[in-house]
């Protein structure tokens, strides 16, 4: 499945094409032992996804969404295949490499927002800073960021102290403090009533246009999938068309 635009006639547009991509990824399976076998989690799946572009990965449970998701993210290696983010292959990277091009490229948002109980919204964002190379004063950074998410009132506050919106909008914060080209979320609104999940998908879309991001999630929600520019849909380990 291919998300990029038009097929490509030339050298010179499939180079041009290729650098608009800032995710690619080529024939990659994921395999998992159980017992004496080997499970086949994703079949040799390829598409591409546009800089700047807002994407769904959809399916049912087990069709392999968190699995590819977690690829992209670079928590995961592939079986096979290769994944090049933001130019860069990441596929057989070591894992300080790895953890530093993750923490510099990518952010992450997840379901349980995974925040630290015993920090406040502020030092929760400012984590990442710790082994990022950023020359600028990590509190005023982390500040910055959260007053782009409308938290700035809340700099002090512990998790337990904030709702679910709030604690969840703490981990986007945190996701971007590093400023990311890339931003993976994995059913970012499952935790959350739908007038707070509709608030974050709109937080999602301001953030991408004034930061210029790329938002990939995934979700078996399809009002989430609605408000996409397109979407992967998984069944079984391979791509399949949804009519989009």
């Amino acid at each position: 499945m291919q998300l990029t635009a038009q097929p490509r006639n030339d050298a010179r547009a499939d180079v041009v094409q290729k650098a608009n991509d800032i995710v690619q990824v080529k024939q990659v399976t994921r395999e998992l032992p159980l017992g004496n076998e080997q499970i086949s989690i994703l079949r040799g799946i390829s598409f591409a996804i546009p800089r700047y572009s807002w994407i769904a990965i959809m399916g049912s449970s087990g069709s392999g969404k968190s699995t590819l998701l977690g690829l992209l993210a670079g928590l995961d290696t592939p079986s096979s295949g290769e994944i090049h983010v933001d130019g860069v292959d990441i596929t057989h990277m070591d894992e300080g490499k790895l953890a530093r091009f993750r923490n510099e490229k990518i952010g992450m948002v997840f379901q349980s927002f995974n925040l630290i109980p015993t920090l406040t919204a502020l030092e929760n964002v400012e984590v990442p800073l710790f082994a990022s190379r950023s020359s600028e004063r990590s509190s005023a950074r982390a500040k910055r960021m959260l007053e782009l998410v409308r938290l700035g009132d809340r700099l002090h506050h512990r998790p337990n102290q904030l709702s679910g919106g709030q604690q969840q909008r703490v981990a986007i914060a945190r996701a971007l403090v590093n400023e990311p080209n890339l931003l993976v979320a994995d059913e970012p609104t499952g935790n959350l009533d739908s007038v707070t999940g509709e608030a974050i998908l709109d937080l999602f879309d301001n953030l991408r246009k004034e930061l210029g991001l790329t938002i990939v999630i995934a979700t078996h929600d399809r009002a989430v999938a609605a408000r996409v520019d397109g979407i992967l849909h998984l069944a079984d380990g391979l791509l399949v068309e949804d009519g989009r």
